[in-house]
This record gives C-alpha cells, sequence and structure tokens, in this order.
C-alpha cells in the first residue's frame, strides 16, 4: 500500500495518530526510523542529547508530524518527560566505544533499564529496544556482555518488549564502510583482523527501520527477539574486497594476527574515535550472522537488499573521479 494515503488517513481522521517516542532517532540507524515511522502516519517525538544538531529529523514528515525534544537518559525525569502522552517507545540507544559518561553500562545497561521502566510505569502498549546480534552475558567483548545485560533489564521491566538485534548495518552514513573506504583513498595497506576470516551478515539500514516499524504494527512480535542480517554473509575479507572493487582502488590487505591488533587497540582506546579497540577486536573473535533458529526479517515478511547492491549507491564518493568513474570488476589483491 502507498504510504501517503495511510498518511492522510490519519492526520484527516476523527483520532488523532499515535505517538511514539524515539531515543536516539538522530542516530544512524534512528534517522531511518523515524522517517519510517513519519511514513506510517504515527507522530513522532525524537529525543536525544542535543536538540539543536537534530533538526534535519523534522524534514523527514509532514509539518508538525515529528518532534525534537532534549532528553538526557542518564536523568530518569528527563526519560519520563519524553514519554508522557506517548503510546510507544523505541529505543536505539547505543555507543560502539565506551568512554567516559557514555559507557558501555551507562548507555545499554542504566539507560535502557530506565527507558523500560518509564514506559512501564506509564504504561505504554509497545517498547522495541535495540541490541546486537552476538549479545552475550559470557562474551569476552564488554559491548556484547552489555547489550545481553541491557536486554535482560528491559525484559525485566516490559516482558513484551520486542528486541531487535542487527548484525552490521550498512547505508549511506554508516561507519564501516565509509570508514574503510575513506581509509582506502590514502593507505596502501588494509588491516585483515586475525586473518579477516570472521563473517559478517550486513543488512540495509533502510530493512532494520522497517523491520521496527512492522514490530510497532504487529502485536504479535511481542515478547519476541528478531535477529536482521541480509542475504549474505561474507567474510571480513570478502566484504574489503566488495568495497575495493565499488570505489575502483586496489590496496594490499594485510592479516593482523588477533594478538597484535588487541595491543593495538589497548593503545588507541584512549581517543574518542579510536580506528580499533581492544573490546572490538575481541568481538571480531565471534561470527555475527543470524542465529540458524533465530526469528529474521523473514518472518516479518521483508525481503533485505544485499549489499553489493547498496553499496555503489554511496560509496562512489570514494572512487578515484566520484560519480564519473564506472565500476570495475578487477581482482583485489
Amino acid at each position: 500500500m502507498n504510504a501517503a494515503p495511510a498518511t492522510r488517513q490519519l492526520w484527516e481522521g476523527p483520532t488523532m495518530p499515535q505517538v511514539v517516542t524515539v531515543f536516539g532517532g538522530s542516530g544512524f540507524i534512528g534517522r531511518y526510523v523515524v522517517r519510517e515511522l513519519a511514513k506510517a502516519g504515527y507522530r513522532v517525538r525524537v529525543a536525544v542529547r542535543r536538540p539543536n544538531l537534530a533538526s534535519y529529523v523534522l524534514v523527514a514528515g509532514q509539518v508538525g508530524q515529528i518532534q525534537v525534544v532534549k532528553c538526557d537518559v542518564h536523568d530518569s525525569e528527563d526519560v519520563a518527560a519524553a514519554l508522557r502522552g506517548a503510546d510507544h517507545a523505541i529505543n536505539l540507544v547505543g555507543v560502539l566505544q565506551s568512554f567516559g559518561r557514555q559507557s558501555f553500562t551507562a548507555l545499554h545497561v542504566a539507560a535502557a533499564r530506565t527507558i523500560a521502566n518509564a514506559a512501564a510505569e506509564h504504561g505504554l502498549d509497545r517498547l522495541i529496544h535495540f541490541s546486537a546480534i552476538g549479545a552475550a552475558k559470557d562474551s569476552a567483548s564488554s559491548y556484547a556482555a552489555s547489550k545481553a545485560l541491557g536486554e535482560e533489564a528491559v525484559r525485566a521491566a516490559m516482558p513484551g518488549a520486542t528486541i531487535l538485534r542487527p548484525s552490521i548495518v550498512f547505508g549511506p552514513e554508516d561507519q564501516f564502510f565509509n570508514r574503510f573506504a575513506a581509509m582506502a583513498r590514502f593507505a596502501p595497506v588494509l588491516p585483515l583482523i586475525g586473518g579477516g576470516t570472521t563473517r559478517f551478515q550486513p543488512v540495509f539500514v533502510g530493512d532494520v527501520a522497517r523491520a521496527a516499524c512492522v514490530c510497532l504494527n504487529n502485536p504479535a512480535t511481542a515478547a519476541k527477539t528478531y535477529e536482521l542480517g541480509g542475504p549474505d554473509i561474507y567474510s571480513f575479507k570478502q566484504l574489503m574486497q566488495i568495497m575495493l572493487r565499488v570505489i575502483c582502488r586496489r590496496r594490499l590487505l594485510l592479516p593482523v594476527p588477533f594478538g597484535v591488533a588487541g595491543v593495538l587497540g589497548s593503545v588507541l582506546r584512549m581517543l574518542p574515535n579510536a580506528p580499533i579497540t581492544a573490546d572490538q577486536v575481541r568481538l571480531l573473535k565471534t561470527d555475527n550472522v543470524v542465529g540458524a533458529d533465530a526469528p529474521s526479517l523473514a518472518d516479518l515478511g521483508i525481503e533485505p537488499d544485499s549489499a553489493e547492491a547498496i553499496l555503489p549507491s554511496y560509496l562512489w564518493r570514494f572512487r578515484p573521479h566520484g560519480q564519473y568513474e564506472r565500476e570495475a570488476a578487477q581482482p583485489v589483491t
């Protein structure tokens, strides 16, 4: 069904559209979730730390349909205020690197608990919580362990919450392909941590956003956990080869043992935007793919887009001659 008529019906009908509060709605995945919700006719309240830096999300919907509010997820009163009058909530708050006040424990566990408790107290119908594939309390990675503890805290407060666990998410603003493509513009060598054998199932950000919206609309998804992955599984080395082919560059792919990468990550972790941390190295020791028996995008009626189909649409800017250079199907070292 075309999204536009549904939106008109909700805004022009006798009943007011439902309100969804999206925590972390100005981030990479968040902006797509907000757009999808707006297309479906919801009123969207985007709760962020810095509203002045999130005004770009307002254009994702009709005038007045999207509201940006200031919210510190460490503050229970701020969270309660952001949920006041809302029907549903989506929690996208998370970081890839633990640093200062924005630590894994503070955001993935404590903030998740605060949001879930407030959602339960306000009687919200649905809570969609974003976690990650590989979340496990006994994981050697603090990131993965904190994600599992966050899921546990959410379930304790709202047993009916839906949990979404995406693999690596790609799209125009991603921090994976864009980062390595930027490195390839100048560096003659790209590292393959652990030899590049770790397997991933990259999922398009648009499909992740659709999954959140489908779950919100379908009560049958309550209390379930879905693992979100794309149609194909690749090794880290294969992803680097695909990226290099798309940007028309040849670079040496150098295997780096986990031990060496871990030492380097321990040194670089003190930087706010470190290219690699020791915790990320530990995370790379485990494959990041959808479990064989896990509910997935297929169970939500979503046919995912492949990385190879989408990457050329935004990585072209890293080609030697930009958009005027055609992708070359050449072998990569």
